[in-house]
């Protein structure tokens, strides 16, 4: 097991096709607050606040990462509505979210439900390559064509 400050595993940027598709699933709103667990570099928060005007908080184990999010943000205008912050992610509160995104291995995936089952209903969660088991998702969107042929899920709790 990793030490709180060490990662689970390292730092894979997300494609932008998979990206893109993660952002429509997730069909987001400026009344949307996105939490993006793992976030790296924070490009799916900025993103999200840059198209659809959504807020975002970003929890990355790396203050390195940490501190480029923070970074991209403020050069990309959007740093009064997205926000990174050091920490575990299983040990973070996330319940105000009203969609999270996830890029995190299988075996993460399933450590994070007990926590993702406790936001509210209608909140939705977005995972990029990886399911939840046996927890079924309600879209599964297959992009055969994108630079690693992406996979993405949408839940709606």
């Amino acid at each position: 097991m990793a030490s709180p400050q060490s990662p689970d595993i390292g730092f894979i940027p997300t494609p932008q096709d998979a990206l893109d598709a993660m952002l429509e699933l997730a069909a987001l709103t400026p009344n949307d607050l996105v939490y993006d667990l793992g976030s790296g570099d924070g490009r799916l928060l900025i993103q999200a606040a840059q198209r659809y005007g959504a807020r975002g908080v970003g929890i990355d184990i790396d203050p390195v990462r940490v501190a480029q999010g923070r970074q991209l943000a403020q050069q990309a205008g959007v740093g009064d509505r997205v926000s990174f912050q050091v920490g575990n992610l299983y040990e973070e509160s996330f319940t105000d979210a009203t969609v999270v995104f996830i890029y995190l291995l299988p075996h993460l995936n399933l450590r994070l439900r007990p926590k993702l089952r406790q936001l509210a209903p209608g909140r939705r969660v977005v995972s990029h390559q990886f399911d939840m088991g046996d927890w079924p998702p309600q879209r599964v969107v297959a992009l055969p064509d994108s630079e690693e042929e992406s996979t993405v899920y949408l839940w709606v709790l």
